[in-house]
């Protein structure tokens, strides 16, 4: 007879840990690939690189790119403006 297993832990996942690729980060976030690769270039967010080609995004890097995509969109902010929002909103 096959003993019952305990029921398994919920997974704990670091939110600082780059797990997210580029085209799923544009799934989630509705902002399409270009402007994830343009909010990169500008330094606004910058994903982790694997293997000098793959962006790697984190889970609280696709939360900022949440909000970023509602300030683009319901606040009609240019990325200039978006990120002196994120350095105002840092101090």
């Amino acid at each position: 007879m096959n003993p019952k297993k305990p029921m398994p832990k919920e997974v704990e996942i670091n939110p600082d840990q780059a797990l997210f690729v580029i085209g799923i980060v544009s799934e989630l976030t509705g902002m399409p690939v270009w402007t994830l690769r343009r909010l990169d270039d500008m330094g606004v967010v910058s994903p982790k690189r694997i293997n000098k080609k793959i962006r790697c995004y984190t889970h609280r890097q696709v939360n900022k790119l949440i909000y970023i995509h509602y300030l683009m969109e319901e606040r009609s902010v240019n990325i200039s403006g978006i990120k002196v929002i994120l350095e105002l909103e840092e101090k």
